[in-house]
């Protein structure tokens, strides 16, 4: 969503380099060193956690403490503080400047990671524990800075970039960071000190560079701080819940956490006992995982044409879910041998179906984390984002819980590893159909990316004079049955369709405008009271600062060329403007889908119809829509209209 502390952070560089790809956001200031910081930090929490897990386990003998719980209690004494304290950090990041938070965070970092390196020094298991605590105090201050700074300096069709950038960015820091720890560590006679440095030189790394970020300004300096963190936890989900479908899309997310934990959890465990493999087995697990998330949130943006495409986010459900199930049947039948070595590993056939499912898996799950994230940043109110981001990490951290206690119960009643897997999958399969039904913009999304991208060829020019933000009227050329669907996925927001009623009774398609909620109108002569509710809901769509789309030709061509606009569009210009509303109109033009099987045909015998003859033209055939520039609405004609659509077709 545009606003103007995005409008005032754009700089020179950022309007050259609108429309380059999302590397290019690390040559930028606005983005790059907040990346670096995100970077570091998730690098120092994921080195110093593992190596600190890594010393309990193998080196210390605590009698308190046995090597099979530490994993467990440094992994809750973590998340704790999300839970705690997450409701206080999204007001905190509300009321003041996002950069000065960021630098008192790596303030913050740099004296625990002194206050442990004195602890790995003495080989102070409490002087750690108590660490991990205040780590994950510092991540849970950072967290709602991370998800509410990006909207606030990039702009709407920069945000699925963005925040696939950052997301890869974590992961591949979270990799490093394990393998740094584990290997240093394990140095003879100077691990523990090597450790130790490490961490202080990555939190000074990251406090020198977040004083290259530049200011954000507060979004709500004047919000009173409630202390007390039960009841603003209370109050914040609350205030999540009042967009729903941002509401459902941080449960979305949550589920995803759930889904991911159950696996980074178990590779240890099925590393050991199902591959048969040792601690390297583990680690390349850990590896072909993260690459995995890394590769499916870069690969959003380039999906997506640069916008927030949530049409991805039932794809990648799809994909965890088969390559989840796929994950059992490969890992089932293993049979059982020595405990094998990296080398011998990856020297057998079976491994590698192992391994492609978990990339894929975790590829179609960046498909499924990124959209949903970049949908929260753009839907949420720029006054309490930070709030509805805290929000979204109390649940995170209560989804984890729920998966370590419903992991350990299953294992607990007889469950085998793989089909812990299979479970998971499928009851993501479950979750994901149930999200999807509640919230049916997903799944229109996910058809209008499928047809957009292969049954046709679709081109769109123009696409940046469709409105990110404020209520607007969207008018086109009316060719085919699925022109609504193919303006779906060039909008990177929703739209309300009025079209014709018949429409509606169209098998399968009609049941997906109905799900669209679009809004059927009929001929006023036929039927003047769907002919007043129909403009009387469009007039409310306005009110509501949506986009409204209108086929002012009122029916399908028939021979393909462009039909004389009705007054439709004008009653809705001149009801607006009587209440206050100025929409400026989007002209639009669908090219080339003259044709197909979705337009209308002449048949021999002169019978006009359309869907005979599949491929028709062809599978996979060219199409476009033509975007042209805003009209004012006091210079409405549909005369005028008409003849814009016109030139628009003969570009």
């Amino acid at each position: 969503m545009t606003n103007p502390a995005a409008a005032t952070a754009a700089t020179p560089a950022h309007e050259a380099n609108a429309h380059a790809n999302q590397f290019a956001l690390l040559g930028q200031r606005r983005f790059a060193p907040f990346f670096w910081t995100q970077f570091a930090g998730a690098a120092n929490d994921n080195l110093f956690k593992f190596a600190f897990t890594v010393m309990v386990t193998y080196q210390l003998q605590l009698s308190w403490m046995p090597p099979a719980m530490a994993g467990l209690a440094i992994g809750a004494l973590f998340i704790l503080p999300f839970l705690l304290f997450s409701a206080t950090a999204g007001q905190l990041t509300d009321k003041f400047d996002k950069t000065k938070i960021i630098r008192f965070v790596k303030n913050l970092e740099i004296a625990i990671m002194l206050l442990a390196a004195w602890g790995f020094v003495r080989a102070d298991a409490v002087v750690l524990l108590g660490c991990v605590f205040l780590m994950g105090l510092h991540s849970t201050l950072f967290g709602p800075v991370k998800f509410a700074y990006l909207p606030q300096v990039l702009d709407a069709r920069e945000l699925t970039g963005g925040n696939g950038m950052v997301e890869m960015g974590t992961f591949v820091a979270i990799l490093l960071g394990q393998v740094a720890g584990g290997l240093l560590v394990a140095l003879p006679h100077i691990g523990h000190t090597t450790v130790a440095v490490a961490c202080v030189l990555l939190a000074l790394v990251g406090r020198g560079v977040a004083q290259a970020i530049p200011p954000a300004p507060a979004t709500d300096p004047g919000l009173v701080i409630n202390w007390n963190p039960f009841s603003e936890t209370w109050r914040n989900l609350k205030l999540a819940h009042g967009n729903i479908v941002v509401f459902r899309s941080l449960l979305g997310i949550s589920w995803m956490w759930f889904f991911g934990a159950v696996f980074l959890s178990q590779f240890p465990s099925f590393a050991k006992e199902v591959l048969h493999g040792d601690e390297q087995v583990a680690s390349l697990l850990l590896v072909v995982f993260s690459v995995g998330i890394g590769i499916g949130s870069l690969l959003c943006e380039t999906l997506s044409r640069r916008q927030v495409e949530i049409g991805l986010v039932p794809l990648g459900a799809i994909g965890m879910s088969v390559f989840a199930i796929d994950l059992y049947f490969a890992s089932r039948a293993l049979p059982p041998v020595a405990v094998m070595g990296l080398g011998t590993f990856v020297s057998q056939a079976a491994h590698w179906r192992v391994m492609a499912d978990l990339a894929l898996l975790s590829l179609f799950a960046g498909l499924y984390s990124v959209p949903m994230y970049a949908l929260i940043q753009l839907r949420s109110q720029p006054t309490h984002r930070a709030r509805i981001i805290a929000a979204n990490n109390i649940l995170n951290a209560l989804f984890m819980i729920g998966s370590s206690v419903i992991a350990g119960a299953l294992l607990g009643a007889g469950f085998s590893i793989p089909q812990i897997f299979l479970f998971t999958g499928i009851a993501n399969a479950v979750v994901a159909f149930y999200i999807f039904m509640l919230v049916p913009e997903y799944l229109l999304r996910f058809i209008a990316w499928m047809l957009s991208h292969f049954v046709y060829r679709f081109e769109i020019k123009g696409d940046e004079h469709i409105p990110t933000e404020g209520a607007a009227v969207l008018v086109c050329n009316h060719v085919s049955f699925i022109d609504a669907i193919l303006l779906m996925a060039a909008s990177p927001r929703p739209i309300r369709f009025i079209m014709d009623h018949r429409i509606f009774k169209v098998p399968v398609l009609g049941w997906l405008f109905k799900l669209a909620k679009a809004i059927p109108i009929a001929p006023q002569k036929e039927d003047p009271a769907a002919y007043e509710a129909a403009f009387a809901k469009a007039l409310q769509v306005l009110r509501e600062g949506d986009l409204l789309a209108i086929f002012p030709e009122g029916a399908i061509t028939r021979d393909g060329t462009l039909q004389p606009f009705k007054g439709g569009v004008m009653k809705i210009i001149e009801s607006a403007r009587a209440e206050g509303i100025e929409p400026p109109v989007i002209p639009m033009a669908l090219t080339n889908l003259w044709g197909s099987y979705f337009s209308r045909i002449e048949l021999r015998g002169g019978q006009n119809v359309a869907m005979a003859k599949p491929f028709r033209r062809g599978f996979y055939s060219r199409v476009g829509l033509n975007v042209g520039h805003a009209v004012p609405p006091v210079e409405v004609r549909p005369e005028a209209l008409q003849q814009r659509v016109s030139g628009l077709l003969a570009t």
